[in-house]
């Protein structure tokens, strides 16, 4: 090789590294600039919202309307549960789309503990358990009697504290604690103490991964 092709060699060398060092450096700093802006939508939520505990990084907001439509759809859910049953519709499907929906369980994990759920079957952490305790029928769990059947006409819930005190956000997980209220075909209201903690998805929904609920204790007189 002569010397000149040597020369004509290294100096290609030399500008395709530095055409792949340019490349580089402007997809490393096209990335920083998503995440920057992405951090300046995310902090202007918070700043919006007045969140005080969003964790550091957060790549994404839960807003309360967010939180609260969560809420509003569970509580309308179960109702509709309900009112299938009694107008012969297919109640069983419908609740396992509202599981799929509302909770996490076809992404990653859920802790649930129904209100009327006890012994080895107080915890339904899998859609089977959790599915038997809303439209019973499952031979596994006996004692289901589907609790969405009964069925209620009207659901509603409070969270607690004034305006949304009772709610937590911490960037992509929020989490509430206040009360539901449910009422009969006979008027009679029931109200249960309800803790949810809510997780948005990479498709911007939210959806339970924690759900506990327990009768209020009452003492003896």
């Amino acid at each position: 090789m002569t010397t000149r092709n040597i020369a004509l060699t290294v100096l290609a060398t030399s500008l395709l590294a530095t055409s792949c060092d340019q490349a580089a450096n402007r997809a490393k700093e096209e990335a920083q600039k998503a995440v920057t802006q992405t951090n300046e939508r995310v902090q202007k939520v918070i700043d919006d919202l007045g969140l005080v505990y969003v964790e550091e990084g957060a790549q994404d907001v839960v807003t309360y309307d967010e939180v609260n439509a969560a809420q509003q759809a569970w509580c309308d859910a179960l109702v509709k549960i309900g009112q299938m049953k009694e107008e012969g519709g297919d109640y069983k499907a419908y609740a396992e789309q509202v599981l799929s929906e509302a909770y996490n369980y076809d992404y990653g994990k859920v802790f649930f503990k129904p209100t009327l759920a006890f012994g080895d079957k107080t915890f339904r952490n899998d859609k089977k358990g959790a599915l038997a305790y809303f439209v019973g029928g499952d031979p596994d769990y006996p004692n289901d009697k589907g609790f969405a059947l009964t069925p209620w006409v009207k659901a509603r819930y409070d969270n607690a504290g004034e305006n949304n005190e009772g709610i937590q956000i911490y960037g992509s997980v929020a989490i509430t604690m206040g009360n539901v209220w449910v009422t009969g075909k006979d008027g009679k209201e029931v109200m249960v103490d309800k803790t949810w903690v809510f997780k948005k998805g990479k498709d911007g929904k939210l959806r339970i991964i924690v759900h506990k609920s327990a009768l209020p204790f009452v003492p003896a007189t």
